[in-house]
């Protein structure tokens, strides 16, 4: 810090350095100034953007979209839920839209249905931020990873040994884990044959 020093005195200094003077705060009187290497300067801000940039997009928006009608199998739901579940755990927020086709408006409580669904499948990591609502032919909802909710699943995770970020069939195999039990009893017609 030098104190209020002369315009050329302050240019000649830096100058002899082989630094910049460089305006910090031109409104104030007398004008602050700076002698630094401007280039480091504006190649540091540059990184501290990128870092930041790279915070945000964290925290992006990230679209499942559930088929283009409501005629979609539940094994390709399960699979866009399995997105939606990684997209949470990233910590991006999700909105997941369901298209309707047609007749199939009329069917509309079908839709509400599936979107609740989604919504108690994925309440051990996220809370509804927007919820469903119709926009033209199309439901639509948004879903936020809500933090310690996420951080509990992480640590679980890595308690049982698991991968924090499970594949989509690793995923799926989990939601067929806790399927009911009446589903096991398909299985069993199919199998062994002991009766």
């Amino acid at each position: 810090m030098l104190g209020v020093v002369e315009l050329d005195d302050a240019k000649r200094r830096a100058y002899e350095l082989g630094l910049d003077l460089v305006e910090i705060a031109p409104d104030s009187r007398p004008p602050v100034c700076k002698i630094m290497d401007f280039g480091k300067f504006k190649y540091e801000q540059s990184k501290k953007e990128k870092a930041n940039k790279a915070k945000s997009k964290a925290s992006e928006m990230k679209e499942v979209r559930l088929g283009r009608s409501m005629k979609i199998d539940p094994h390709d739901v399960d699979i866009r839920v399995a997105q939606a579940r990684r997209f949470l755990i990233e910590g991006h927020r999700v909105q997941i839209i369901q298209k309707f086709k047609g007749r199939e408006m009329a069917f509309r409580q079908k839709g509400d249905e599936r979107m609740e669904d989604i919504i108690e499948r994925l309440s051990d990591l996220a809370k509804v931020e927007v919820p469903p609502r119709m926009n033209g032919k199309a439901i639509g909802m948004i879903l936020v990873p809500e933090k310690q909710k996420v951080e509990a699943y992480k640590r679980k995770m890595q308690a049982e040994g698991k991968p924090i970020l499970p594949s989509i069939p690793e995923q799926l195999e989990q939601f067929h884990d806790h399927d009911d039990d009446d589903d096991d009893d398909h299985d069993g017609g199919h199998g062994g044959g002991e009766e």
